[in-house]
């Protein structure tokens, strides 16, 4: 019988410093998120410098913490993974020098992990999902579709040109006075208005082109508050908040369908923060349910940045021998299948 193979992963891209441990890839022994949301709040998104500070304060003990969930102790972990990109600079140093000085200390393994791949990875977790799939990641920095060949194997069909969903939700919500995150704003001021109140704009929707474009859809919402507010008339926020979050949804799932049945797939999944929006999954189970498609996605808690993604991402890394040396530097604009 083969051995069991126990990973611990360390995520600090934005503002979650996280660390868990997964046994196999798939098994997720221990998961532990410290979230500086509410430090970023009051800015109304994340400011680098601050979440660096923070990543420094709290990594040590986070870690600890995903240890000790898991019962092990350091010595009995056979790799250390951290995210080495794409993120902000500075949070990525911080998680990344920790995750190689704790490998190193212990003459472990070290991994270095595509954040995007990790965000993939979390639908391993706990499931039977395997390759091939087409998957949307779509989260606060990226909006990509990727055709997912084998565990670790890319091809990108699509990426967002400009805004990605999550940035655009962001700066809706902010526009309405919804606070931040963003995301999680919409979504529950979207189930008191009507999503057909309102008809914004839909980009890049010829057939076969799987790219996103969220900045016009993002602009007709800023264009329509301004001039509401110009003619003196009431702006009802929840069917704007509704009408945009259909705007989006139908954007995504469009083009994920559309590129499942363009590789001839029969499995699609979503991944990354915007994946826990509720009205996303309903709707990606009903488009693909016309064309006998099966849907898979992360428990919610895997879809925002999580250390135990990373540490699934790395375990297929680990199986094929493929390690990271200890020169290994962030690279904030990392693309998805670099290594």
């Amino acid at each position: 019988m083969a051995k069991d193979i126990v990973i611990l992963g360390i995520e600090t891209s934005c503002d979650e410093t996280a660390a868990g441990v997964v046994k196999n890839g798939k098994e997720v022994l221990s998961n532990v998120i410290y979230s500086q949301i509410n430090v970023h709040k009051k800015y109304g998104g994340v400011v680098p410098e601050i979440a660096s500070r923070k990543h420094i304060e709290a990594i040590s003990f986070v870690v600890e913490e995903a240890l000790n969930e898991a019962k092990l102790s350091l010595n009995e972990v056979d790799a250390v993974a951290a995210t080495y990109g794409p993120g902000l600079v500075g949070p990525l140093l911080v998680g990344l020098s920790y995750g190689k000085a704790l490998a190193y200390a212990k003459g472990k393994p070290f991994i270095g992990v595509n954040h995007i791949d990790g965000h993939i990875a979390a639908n391993y977790i706990g499931g039977n999902l395997t390759p091939p799939f087409v998957c949307l990641v779509a989260s606060g920095g990226h909006s990509h579709i990727v055709y997912v060949k084998d565990y670790g194997e890319y091809e990108v069909m699509g990426k967002t040109l400009d805004d990605a969903a999550g940035e655009a939700f962001d700066k809706v919500a902010r526009a309405l006075g919804l606070g931040y995150p963003g995301g999680p704003a919409i979504e529950k001021a979207a189930k008191l208005g009507n999503m057909e109140a309102i008809e914004f704009p839909k980009s890049l929707m010829e057939e076969g082109n799987f790219d996103f474009s969220f900045s016009g859809v993002k602009t007709a919402v800023l264009n329509y508050l301004n001039r509401q507010r110009q003619k003196g008339e009431e702006v009802n926020i929840y069917d704007v908040a509704a009408s945009f979050q259909r705007n989006i949804v139908e954007v995504l799932v469009k083009k994920l369908v559309e590129a499942a049945r363009f590789k001839n797939v029969s499995k699609v999944s979503i991944a990354g923060g915007v994946a826990s929006n509720g009205f996303l999954r309903q709707k990606l189970e009903e488009e693909a349910k016309k064309f006998g498609l099966s849907v898979y996605y992360p428990e919610k808690i895997y879809c925002t940045d999580n250390g135990a993604m990373i540490a699934a991402a790395a375990y297929y890394d680990f199986v094929k021998g493929k390690f990271s040396g200890m020169d290994l530097n962030a690279i904030p604009y990392l693309k998805i299948g670099e290594k």
